[in-house]
């Protein structure tokens, strides 16, 4: 008997006959003698359609009660799909995130999990339920209801099962696996067998959606085995795992891509100590990552300092750096929206010379032009227009091409 612990998407329970699809695979697993443990997402577009529904009525919500509100669509997934294996036979309970013990810390809308404590969730498969846990959510220290932002079902599920010492994590969602590429940009991408987690963390930073990256990141942390598949099929996806061999690493393994970017320019200000610090210290109390910075050389003590972070940020940013660069005497504060970001991402790339200039080769060639550039050692990152975002994606897969692998 093994301990499986497995998370659906909101694509894969969007309705009923879903539902009863998801509950036949779940009573699959229990019928082969295993214990359940699944981690659902809200239907569908349900919390897309809270968040509107929320902004109908209030211009700025509540964070709490946004927090409680949107906590809501998991809540109901897991019920039904609850209810759709006692009608079918088998024995099943549905926990919130309170009662499968997901303790957080109390930031809303990006909480992080600080503990898990799976008493509840041990005493309902001794019993011989299947458990049914609402993703995305937990408890802060004064118990009011938390999320944990975008992929926050990812996360729990990866959580639970290192906390479960399952064997394996398993992501069922509506693609087959890791492409080389979006596949419904590139219809040519590959699947991929496994990545390691390095690769993938990079990927899902920089655009690609399959998994969440702090999912990814804890699952490295902790060494837990990742296998992310179709809801729809019987595929044997791609397990994110450590890699095999520090020697057969691919060059390229993917091209991510991500068009959730914005801009901000904070231009001509004194290039001197402490101009930064006051520029990025308030935006980190107010829970905004910045991705690429970048400074230009000073002209007569005079800078420009440019970054970007995501569009869903950037007016809660440009109100906090507007009175910033006013009180650092900056000329003025500049935005654009109208901005994306492509990656090639490969282990094998720090080892190897000229994949910068591959890749600045084949957007030339398609007249894309680069705004900012950064990079890992693993990682290459243009910004570009977010207009030719696919045309890079697909000259980037072409130009690399040889390099993918599917097998590790």
């Amino acid at each position: 008997m093994s301990r499986i612990v497995q998370k659906y998407g909101g694509s894969s329970v969007a309705d009923a006959e879903l539902i009863r699809n998801v509950a036949s695979r779940i009573a699959r697993g229990r019928e082969a003698g295993n214990d359940m443990v699944v981690v659902v997402s809200a239907m569908g577009k349900t919390t897309d359609e809270l968040i509107a529904l929320a902004h109908q009525l209030v211009e700025q919500p509540d964070e709490r009660e946004m927090d409680v509100l949107l906590s809501t669509g998991e809540i109901v997934s897991s019920t039904l799909l609850a209810m759709t294996l006692k009608d079918m036979g088998h024995n099943a309970v549905s926990l919130t995130g309170l009662q499968a013990g997901i303790h957080t810390d109390g930031r809303y809308s990006k909480a992080r999990i600080t503990a898990v404590e799976p008493q509840r969730i041990r005493d309902e498969l001794a019993r011989g339920n299947a458990v049914i846990i609402a993703g995305f959510q937990g408890v802060d220290s004064q118990m009011d209801t938390t999320t944990l932002g975008r992929g926050g079902s990812d996360t729990t599920a990866v959580a639970l099962a290192i906390s479960l010492e399952a064997h394996v994590c398993e992501i069922y969602t509506d693609v087959e696996g890791v492409f080389s590429a979006d596949p419904r940009v590139v219809p040519d991408a590959v699947k991929l067998d496994r990545i390691g987690y390095e690769e993938m963390l990079e990927l899902a930073t920089y655009g690609a959606g399959v998994m969440a990256p702090r999912a990814v990141e804890l699952g490295q942390v902790y060494g837990m085995p990742i296998m992310v598949a179709s809801a729809k099929s019987d595929g044997t996806g791609t397990l994110i795992c450590k890699e095999g061999s520090m020697e057969l690493r691919n060059k390229v393994s993917g091209i991510a891509h991500d068009t959730n970017v914005a801009k901000i320019m904070v231009i001509g200000v004194a290039d001197q100590p402490g101009i930064a610090q006051a520029l990025f210290e308030p935006l980190a109390r107010a829970n905004i990552s910045v991705d690429t910075i970048v400074q230009n050389a000073g002209i007569n003590n005079v800078t420009d300092i440019t970054f970007t972070v995501t569009q869903t940020d950037v007016l809660k940013a440009l109100s906090i750096v507007e009175p910033v660069g006013k009180s650092i005497g900056a000329v003025r504060v500049t935005s654009d929206e109208s901005l994306g970001k492509v990656s090639i991402v490969g282990t094998g790339m720090q080892n190897t010379p000229g994949y910068a200039a591959r890749m600045f080769h084949a957007l030339a060639a398609e007249d894309i032009n680069i705004q900012l550039i950064t990079t890992s050692e693993i990682r290459i990152t243009c910004i570009i227009s977010k207009s030719r975002i696919h045309d890079a994606v697909r000259a980037l897969h072409k130009a690399f091409e040889v390099e993918f692998q599917t097998t590790g």
